[in-house]
């Protein structure tokens, strides 16, 4: 039988417009695709218009189906045990939710692999993201780190910096509940060296002159003291108090067990850590926020 000329050139153009348009979607790993965020980011990336996921990682679950774990339908991925695994599908932009002994060694295997990255994970310290940032910078990829990316918690950062203007002291306490194991919270951590760029706080006895433990005084992060807090009942929740002479201001974010508010600001990140080289730290770095 002939081929119809007008119908192969229509299916040509079509097969050639859906190539362009798979080629120009966000092709994206999950590390952590079975865990509380992942569980959540999952269906939101497969929802996207502009992102594939490629790639998904979870050592517990490594060999089944995705789509099978989650109970999504027509989604026949396999997981992978291992980062290095996963990235043989050229991934654009690996995600982290993992946990605070691996999420370093995920980070640095996907930058030398040149994909860029959004760090969900908690648990790195200073040291490891300036190590971070040099690996980032000389492969020419730009990273996110995230200490949290709900929305809500950005707005509560921002206030911070605009009261650690213009209010002396402050102390931040943070609470979690008793199975984290990484402490303070990657969100204290955050807002501690945020608030560290606008000034240190005023303290009129010196930690290192208190009578009686000292430990007592919380751990000084970036000048900042910042307590930790793990009971059950508790998910997430931070309290940045200021103090002036007769008064007090509380700032507060808390957050409960659901993954939602997180994946907003998570798919935010992934559309553009591209855009930069090296590595930047909280989501409000990439919201149209008035500068503090």
């Amino acid at each position: 039988m002939p081929i119809n000329p007008l119908r192969y050139a229509v299916s040509q153009n079509v097969f050639h417009v859906v190539l362009a348009w798979l080629w120009l979607m966000i092709r994206v790993c999950l590390a952590g695709a079975t865990g509380a965020v992942g569980r959540a980011l999952v269906p939101a990336i497969q929802r996207s218009k502009d992102m594939r996921l490629v790639g998904a990682v979870s050592r517990t679950q490594k060999g089944h189906s995705l789509g099978e774990v989650l109970g999504i339908s027509r989604l026949p991925l396999i997981i992978s045990g291992s980062i290095k695994e996963a990235l043989q599908n050229d991934a654009d932009v690996l995600v982290d939710f993992t946990s605070p002994t691996a999420v370093k060694t995920n980070v640095l295997q996907a930058i030398e692999g040149n994909v860029h990255v959004v760090i969900g994970t908690s648990g790195l310290t200073y040291d490891d993201y300036a190590e971070i940032d040099r690996l980032a910078r000389r492969r020419r990829v730009g990273v996110l780190a995230g200490g949290n990316f709900a929305v809500s918690a950005v707005l509560m950062q921002h206030f911070a910096l605009t009261a650690a203007k213009v209010m002396p002291s402050w102390e931040l306490i943070e609470y979690a509940s008793e199975a984290k194991p990484d402490a303070p919270s990657g969100t204290s951590r955050e807002l501690a060296y945020s608030l560290s760029k606008v000034r240190s706080p005023k303290v009129k006895i010196p930690i290192g002159r208190t009578l009686g433990q000292k430990e007592s005084r919380g751990a000084s992060m970036r000048g900042s003291q910042v307590h930790s807090v793990r009971l059950p009942g508790f998910v997430s929740r931070v309290d940045a108090i200021f103090g002036d002479e007769s008064e007090r201001l509380i700032i507060t974010h808390e957050a409960s067990a659901d993954q939602r508010p997180y994946v907003r600001g998570v798919l935010m990140s992934v559309r553009k850590v591209s855009s930069w080289v090296g590595l930047k730290q909280g989501l409000w770095e990439i919201m149209d926020l008035p500068r503090v």
